[in-house]
């Protein structure tokens, strides 16, 4: 099958004619139909996060079931299936207190093949590293089924792709995470594609005020039609103060989509006494952010998000549905359609910042 492969830090992805094996127990061979190209592949080609190389980035993905392993009994071939990294073993304490997202995946409990079993993923006599369970750059997938969700065949799989990951973030940071209550008031940085669903969000459970923050001046025109009511250019230097001023003290929730020092920090100054800010990008490891400890004394609070807090098997749908009911907008947050061969101009175009979503598309 072809693939992109990442093989040096900060160089180009190959394609590659790559091997994959057949399903053993639990696992489901998938045809890929749509991945999005995230930001957070970007950060491991960077290598602002780590991962054994080489491998097949990847994550945000739709498919159909080609092939299904023993002991399988929630998928079959022929199902439009949405991947998504938040595996599950379902019998830990984070599964079992309903926090899937947070498993604690322990090798024994046969998520993932042993050193003794063949790879899943070789070139010749090469192992081939999966990328966070899916590795959807390739045409083809080999996943456990604990990975994957049965869906809607009627969607387009662009959109069910996008579900798989950034939709799935900003709507659950806003809706699991955070939890905002209807009539307050919203603060979203960073409107890419996990920024605007965020936004959807914030919409969608009725806040009264959404503040959209970007750099891209058409990032915020979108921020406008996603349902921002307002929005502010990040160049500002008195952005904070801004905030503070337009909102008579700051607002309720803040939601840190980048992931990045400036930007987390900035999510945790706008918000008022007894607000929270969530962090919903991902920040490089290592990077240390400083708060003012005096917020600590109004009760500001801030606090990660793992991929929206997602239980995704019930979650995924659930958004799917909105989607059908045309109250969540995903067709509009499809910026560019890519074959395999034009992976790398996704992750330029994506270094520019103009864009929403790219989408490699399979046959």
């Amino acid at each position: 099958m072809k693939a992109a492969v990442l093989r040096e830090i900060n160089q180009p992805l190959l394609i590659e004619d790559i091997s994959i094996d057949k399903p053993m127990p639990n696992e489901v061979l998938v045809k890929t139909k749509a991945s999005g190209v995230c930001r957070s592949d970007l950060h491991y080609i960077q290598g602002n996060q780590f991962h054994e190389l080489p491998v097949i980035l990847g994550h945000e993905v739709a498919g159909v079931v080609e092939k299904v392993g023993e002991n399988v009994t929630y998928l079959s071939p022929g199902d439009t299936v949405v991947g998504c990294i938040s595996i599950f073993c379902g019998r830990c304490d984070r599964c079992l207190e309903g926090n899937p997202a947070l498993c604690l995946r322990d090798p024994m409990w046969g998520l993932f093949r042993s050193e003794n079993d063949k790879p899943k993923l070789y070139k010749d006599k090469e192992i081939i590293n999966q990328f966070l369970r899916l590795s959807s750059f390739a045409e083809m997938m080999l996943i456990h089924e604990n990975a994957l969700v049965k869906v809607d065949p009627e969607v387009p799989f662009e959109q069910l792709a996008l579900i798989g990951c950034g939709v799935t973030t900003g709507l659950g940071a806003v809706l699991k995470t955070a939890r905002i209550k209807a009539g307050s008031t919203v603060a979203v940085i960073g409107c890419g594609g996990v920024g605007l669903s965020a936004i959807q969000g914030a919409r969608i459970a009725g806040a009264l005020r959404i503040i959209a923050i970007d750099t891209v001046g058409s990032k915020l025109e979108m921020a406008i039609e996603h349902g921002a009511t307002d929005a502010i250019s990040a160049t500002s230097s008195d952005l904070v103060q801004n905030v503070i001023e337009m909102t008579k003290g700051g607002v309720d929730y803040s939601f840190d989509a980048l992931g990045i020092k400036q930007t987390a920090e900035q999510a945790y100054d706008i918000v008022r006494p007894g607000g929270t800010a969530t962090i919903v990008g991902l920040i490089a490891e290592g990077v240390k952010i400083e708060l003012d400890g005096l917020g600590f004394m109004d009760e500001k609070r801030v606090q990660g998000s793992c991929m929206g807090s997602n239980q995704f098997r019930t979650d995924m749908p659930r958004y799917i549905e909105l989607y059908k009911q045309g109250r969540l907008k995903i067709d509009s947050l499809v910026s560019q359609k890519l074959k395999i061969d034009g992976i790398n101009k996704a992750f330029d175009d994506m270094k520019t910042g103009g864009l929403a979503r790219s989408v490699i598309v399979f046959d």
